[in-house]
Formats: C-alpha cells, structure tokens, sequence
C-alpha cells in the first residue's frame, strides 16, 4: 500500500457486531438471565417438556457439555415462539464450529423473527462462508430490505471477516449480483469499492466509488475514499482535489483536514499546507496541531526560527509541551548548541520522553562524554522496561566506542537469542564482529539479513567492502557491490567500497575515478583515507598528502586517518 496517508478508512472495518465475543460459559450464564431468568417471552407458552430442556442447556453450560447445551436450545427453540432462544442456540453453535445445527438453529430464528437484522447478518455470513451465493444474495438483498439505511455500516463492519475466511472475492461477487437486483443504490456500490481495495484492486475500487458518485455526487465518505484510492495509486494531485471537494462541503471536520495538510506537505505545496493551518488558527489562536503542524512544514524548510516559535506557543499547553520540548531540543541540536538541546531533551515526557532520551545518549556520545552515557543508560534499563531491544543497542555502541568489542558483542549475541531475525542486531553485530576479526560471524550475519530481504543495501555494501578489504575474494566481494550499486548508484559509501575493490585489484586509475567521485559526494574520514592511499600509490604523494591533511585537521582522532598517517607518513618530515 502507498505510504501516502496512516490514518485508517474512515468507516470501521474492525469485526461484526453480530459476531459473538463472549466465551461458551459467558454465553451460558447470559442465556440463564435472558432465557429463564425472564421467563422467556410473557406471550410464550411454555409446557414442562420446554422448561426441562432450558434447565438441561443450563446444567450442560455449566458442566462445559456445549454440545448437550446445543441440542436441549435448539429442541426448545423449536417448541416455543421466542427467537432468542433460537439465538442462543445459533451463538453455541458457532461457538462449536457446528456449521449444520447452527443453520438449523438459524432457520428457526429467522422463521420467528425474519427482520431481525442480526439474524441476517449471521444468515450472509454462513453463506459467504460455505460460498452459497443464491442464499448469500438472497439475505444481503433482506437486509438492504428491512434496514436500507444501516445496509451499508452493517456489511463494512462484516468486511474484515469476510477477509479472515478468505472470502473477500467471494462476497463481492454476491454483492454484484446484489447491485443487479439494485443498480441504483450508492451503498452496494460503496461496500464493493471497498472491497474490492482489500483484494486489492485499485482500479475496480476506484470504478466503483466513481459510479457511486455519479449517484449520489455529494456523500463526502465516498469522496474522500475516493481520495484515498488516489493517494494509493501515487496519484497526490487527484488525492488533493477530491480531499479539497470534502473539505468544502465539511469545513469543521478535523480528520479530514489532516489528509489533506498530508498531502499538501507530501506534494511540496509548503505555501498551502501552511495556509490552511493558518486558517484554523485565525479562528482558533491556541489550535494545537495546527500550530505543531506549521512548526514541522517549517522544519522540513530548514527554516528553524519560525519552527521555534511556533513550538515556544505550545509549551503552554500540558499535552502538547513534551512534543514541542523534543523537537526544540532537535533544533538546538541542529544548529549545535549541544548544551541547549540536552536542557530540552531533559525537559520531555510522556510520549516523547524515551525519544528524547535515546536523543541525550546520541549526543553525549558525540561529545564522548561516556560516563554520563553510561548513567543515562542504566537509568532507561529501568525507566523503560518495554524497549530493552533499542535500548541494548545503544549499550552495545557505546561499547563500541569504548574499544569494547568483546563487550559489545557479547550484549548483541544474547540479543537474539531473543530476537534471531532482527535485521539491525544482526548487521550490528556484523560490524562488531569485523573488528573482532570474525569474519564467519560477520558473513553469517549479513547473509540471514540478506536471505530474507536480497536487496538490502547496507548488508549488500557490508559484506562486499568486508571480502574487499579482508580477504581476496574479490569476485563474490563484486557480486555483492555491483547489486548494491543497482539498488544506490549515487550512495557514496557504496562508490567508495567498489573504488577499493578496484584498488585491490590493482587498477589504481579505475579505483581514482570512484574515490573521487565518492569523496566529492560525501568528504568522510575514511573515503579520504583510501582516496589519499591510492594517490600516494600512484606518486602523487603532494595530492596524497593535500587531502589527509585537510580531513586530519578536522578529525585528529580518527581511525583510518591515523592509520595512514602511522603507514605513509611516519617517516615523512
């Protein structure tokens, strides 16, 4: 699905409302209550032989006997003019997964009371479910009788179910038979546009809901469905439009308001996102999301002040002070006021709170004030239970950092034992154990990462720099890079891995024309090491030199600087 909008359709597709939740024993105890307690139904007749089978049900209930308890409701369901205990019998027997007596027990139900809808409901779903199209039309077609306007709400929330027994393609085509008897009637067509995206198939779901529209042109749920269909299909300028119609015909709806301000930031149209928050806030000053709304769109600008201000005026109201505390703090970080960002981070709760803690540790060991990293470590051990896995990470680079690799990769081993697929603890560990000379652990690693996902990039580069750089296996070290580069042709870490590879090969030219390329995309320590190592492989010793010289002044602590510096120009005056 298009990443376009994370807000759910707008209408509940979460479970039938007919469908029973209670347990077996919940459902017993309810039908003692409903059934004897009430004395069934006042205009009931009700004979001996009747009253010791409801007795019986309740004794098999209480006993877990369901199945004795089925069959004393459905004889007594037979024998008396009250539908609920035909109900009750139909609920058992779903219960039991007893699809013959619960057709029985629902043929009764609906031959005491025919309009009840929830009687229906079950009626379709035991249709669909066994694909008896002819009784599956014939109870949609009831149900769209008796309760036209609920028809389409009632089978929306079916839908979910319908998909849960596989049988989503199956309910469609009945209700295209439906819309036969029906062509006419929005609401048929709106629950096949909306399953039809759940098979999934955009296109079909889109001509539905347009000949919805040609119907009833003004219903603003199938609008924005319609814009949601666009956004799926990538098509954010149709998405605009239709979300725009919505909004004019429901200006005060909020949840639409944040579709299209969605839209509007995924389009680039800054300007206008930024207006429609503004309108809200020329009546509304104190509008939350839509002053946190323009602070992001401003953030996104890089245009950190206006971001700031409009941040500043939330840290009045209580629910909101957290967020814009972090995103403060961000700002701080980014125009390197360390001291600053940290105050914020230090200031955040609530949802934010780990966030911004993880924030505090990344900057503390930037600074490689690793005491303070270490307390701020333990204390999220115990301030955050449920993100141990994150927070090991963290623990685990801090060791790293450290020169602690025994450690930390000891913290990522016990890791998963826990989590053995985890793709990150997995390529973190690769790392750790590059520096432990691990080298099988390091392969072993990158290739479960990439057997379960082949075109991932970071492992693909990881394993073709490492049988670069630590082996002769230049081929296999090819494979890898080469796909790497198909996937990023423009990601310079990559460029600078097959820039090495052709080094080691000793094609000194071929490996210049990719370090250089990689270096002028992203000027790192190390790229600038091996650009500076082949240059002085060719005895152009005063570039070599240039270009260490300018990293080192820099970064007088990094590794592969100093390693140069310790293998070149040691003996250099």
């Amino acid at each position: 699905m298009n990443k376009w909008i994370n807000i759910a359709i707008l209408f509940s597709l979460a479970g039938c409302a007919a469908t029973p939740e209670k347990s077996p024993e919940a459902e017993n105890e309810l039908a003692q209550h409903e059934v004897l307690a009430s004395g069934v139904n006042r205009n009931t007749v009700i004979d001996e032989e009747v009253l010791y089978l409801l007795m019986a049900a309740e004794m098999a209930g209480q006993r877990n006997q369901y199945d004795l308890a089925l069959d004393a409701y459905l004889q007594a369901a037979k024998r008396v003019d009250d539908p609920r205990i035909a109900e009750r019998a139909v609920k058992i027997g779903l219960f039991l997964k007893d699809e013959k007596r619960t057709q029985e027990a629902l043929t009764v139900w609906l031959t005491k009371d025919g309009k009840n809808l929830g009687a229906r409901k079950f009626a379709v779903l035991l249709a669909i479910k066994n694909a008896d199209q002819k009784a599956a039309v014939e109870n949609l077609d009831a149900m769209l009788a008796d309760d036209p306007a609920g028809f389409e709400a009632g089978l929306l929330e079916m839908s979910k179910l319908f998909e849960k027994e596989g049988r989503t393609q199956f309910a469609y085509d009945a209700l295209e038979e439906l819309a036969k008897l029906h062509p006419s009637q929005p609401g048929v067509l709106f629950v096949q546009a909306v399953l039809a995206s759940m098979l999934p198939n955009n296109a079909l779901a889109q001509e539905k809901v347009s000949r919805v529209l040609e119907l009833q042109p003004d219903w603003n749920k199938a609008i924005i469905f319609q814009a949601q269909l666009a956004g799926r299909s990538g098509d954010l300028v149709k998405a605009r439009e239709y979300l725009e119609k919505a909004l004019k015909q429901a200006p005060e709806d909020v949840l639409l308001r944040k579709m299209l301000l969605e839209v509007l930031i995924n389009t680039g149209a800054y300007d206008d996102a930024i207006r429609l928050c503004q309108n809200v806030l020329d009546e509304k000053p104190d509008d939350a999301e839509s002053l946190f709304s323009i602070a992001v769109i401003y953030l996104q600008q890089n245009q950190l002040e206006k971001a700031e201000n409009y941040l500043e005026k939330l840290l009045a109201n209580p629910d909101w002070e957290g967020q814009a505390s972090f995103y403060l703090g961000k700002i701080q970080l980014e125009q390197r006021h360390p001291d600053k960002a940290l105050a914020w981070f230090d200031k955040v709760d609530g949802n934010y709170a780990f966030d911004a803690d993880m924030a505090a540790v990344s900057l503390l060991m930037g600074q490689k004030r690793m005491e303070d990293v270490e307390r701020r470590i333990k204390r999220m051990e115990a301030k955050y239970p449920e993100q141990q896995l994150r927070i090991l990470m963290a623990k685990a680079e801090f060791y790293n950092q450290l020169g602690k690799y025994q450690e930390a990769f000891d913290a990522l081993s016990s890791a998963l034992k826990d989590v053995p697929d985890n793709r990150d603890v997995l390529y973190a560990r690769a790392l750790v154990a590059e520096r432990l000379n691990k080298l099988d652990v390091l392969e072993a690693d990158l290739l479960k990462i990439l057997q379960k996902k082949p075109d991932d990039v970071g492992a693909l580069n990881a394993l073709g720099y490492t049988l670069t750089d630590k082996t002769r296996r230049y081929d296999e070290a090819e494979k890898y890079l080469l796909q790497a580069l198909k996937l990023q042709p423009d990601e310079a870490v990559i460029i600078d891995s097959y820039g090495w590879l052709q080094f080691k090969r000793g094609d000194s030219e071929q490996a210049l024309s990719y370090l250089k390329k990689a270096y002028e995309k992203q000027p790192e320590n190390e790229i600038g090491a091996h650009l500076a190592e082949v240059l002085w492989s060719l005895g152009r010793k005063k570039e070599a030199r240039e270009i260490f010289d300018s990293a080192y002044r820099k970064s007088p602590d990094d590794e592969y600087l100093l390693d140069f510096k310790k293998r070149f120009l040691s003996g250099e005056q």
